[in-house]
């Protein structure tokens, strides 16, 4: 208790005097206060569980999305990526009839 009232900044006779109300307000249903409390306690472990095991499996899973390249290919010595054609730029600066003279 001392934990708890620490954590929230009650002292001794402030933590009695909440723990008075509260049993003033729920003193004959109390039984039936701590059974639905633990209950909802049990059914949000539940659920944690549950979500925590989704995640588990879902990363757990192989990918059916095709692999994209990790690391690009290495440049040409001219410092070209040999995956990109150059042929219509130099068809463009060039003319059609090739290079002008």
């Amino acid at each position: 208790m001392h934990t708890l009232a620490g954590l929230l900044g009650l002292g001794t006779w402030e933590a009695l005097a909440l723990l008075a109300l509260g049993l003033l307000l729920f003193g004959r249903r109390l039984p039936e206060v701590g059974k639905s409390l633990g209950r909802s306690i049990v059914e949000f472990r539940k659920g944690l569980s549950g979500i925590e095991r989704e995640i588990e499996d879902a990363s757990n899973r192989p990918s059916n999305a095709p692999q994209r390249e990790s690391m690009r290919p290495p440049l040409t010595e001219g410092g070209e990526d040999p995956r990109v054609s150059r042929a219509t730029t130099r068809v463009a600066a060039e003319g059609p009839s090739g290079p002008a003279a």
